[in-house]
């Protein structure tokens, strides 16, 4: 039999240009041979759909586990970003060379809308997630567009956008000694930066540019240099692409104050009330990706912010990150700074 998935909408209406994310679905399942096959095929055409939607749903395509999760990753040619060279701060554990868990933060644990890693210098271009087994309840992956975000804050928070373009921003964390899997950002700063001791973590912070103070209990305080909160796509799309919104609304337990995480790039406060509007906003644009076991969703993290609501069951979502893939064969969707 053929394996010829359809190209076909998932019929929910938004702002954005397009449905998000955009759904594949096969009628059958095909083996792995066939789906590299398709995939290769169609490379040009999955090209326009993510420039143009931000994500699609692959549904229906027989994947069962996290090696042949692996399979399908390696058939669009993009190059591996490891978790182990990131600067992410989620507890996660690797599966293969590629692909690892979501993130190990207890299922009652909001993960609040951010473009992956945007707080670092260093970042992915595309995601991959992978549904292992889908939750009893909850559990949804929320996805937002921050091209159309972008536009409703130019339209009702222009001083608070020009100061995003103009100031751009500052992050501030407490790495933990040990890794922290109660937390969204509980990674502990020899994971974080790859190394084993506080004198090589000071030659990697002063790489990096950032400032930073030994606590008394072994975690580190770090704050970044300045980082743009607006970049613009190489077709021209401006985007509200930053880490603010996971911030001002997640980064709040024992190690982590919300209003010192974030501040503007000259050191100035960041009013709650914008970022109160600025969250609502992006709430009202967010379409629920709710799993069904054997999805994979692709997400350009350059356009879409995506984030994890809270569940209950079992829920095991694997990741896989791609990182800068101007020359490879699928095209291009890295940004310059705004």
């Amino acid at each position: 039999m053929t394996f010829a998935p359809d190209f076909v909408s998932n019929g929910e209406e938004h702002d954005c240009a397009g449905d998000l994310p955009f759904a594949i679905t096969s009628p059958s399942h095909g083996d792995l041979n066939q789906i590299r096959g398709w995939v290769y095929d169609q490379k040009s055409a999955l090209s326009r759909v993510l420039a143009r939607n931000g994500a699609i749903l692959f549904r229906n395509f027989g994947l069962t586990n996290d090696h042949e999760f692996d399979e399908f990753i390696k058939a669009f040619g993009f190059p591996n970003f490891t978790y182990a060279e990131s600067l992410s701060n989620a507890v996660r554990q690797n599966r293969t060379e590629r692909v690892f868990t979501a993130n190990e933060a207890p299922s009652e644990v909001s993960i609040f809308l951010h473009h992956e890693m945007a707080q670092t210098p260093v970042f992915p271009s595309k995601l991959f997630f992978y549904c292992e087994q889908s939750a009893r309840e909850g559990g949804q992956t929320p996805l937002c567009r921050s091209d159309v975000l972008l536009n409703v804050i130019e339209k009702n928070q222009p001083d608070f956008l020009y100061k995003c373009e103009n100031l751009g921003v500052r992050y501030s964390n407490t790495m933990p000694a040990k890794n922290n899997l109660e937390s969204g950002q509980g990674r502990s700063w020899r994971s974080t930066l790859s190394v084993s001791t506080p004198a090589e973590a000071e030659i990697k912070l002063q790489t990096l540019g950032y400032s930073w103070q030994w606590l008394e209990d072994g975690s580190l305080r770090v704050t970044t240099t300045v980082m743009p909160a607006v970049r613009t796509l190489l077709d021209g799309r401006r985007v509200f692409f930053n880490q603010l919104i996971a911030a001002f609304k997640g980064w709040k337990n024992e190690d982590n104050d919300r209003n010192k995480a974030i501040t503007f790039g000259d050191g100035s406060a960041i009013d709650e009330r914008d970022m109160g509007r600025v969250s609502d906003s992006a709430e009202v644009l967010t379409f629920d990706m709710c799993w069904e076991t054997g999805d994979v969703v692709l997400v350009d993290n350059f356009l879409v912010m995506h984030g994890r609501r809270p569940f209950k069951g079992t829920r095991r979502v694997l990741a896989s990150l791609v990182g800068s893939d101007e020359h490879s064969a699928f095209g291009a969707s890295t940004a310059k700074l705004y």
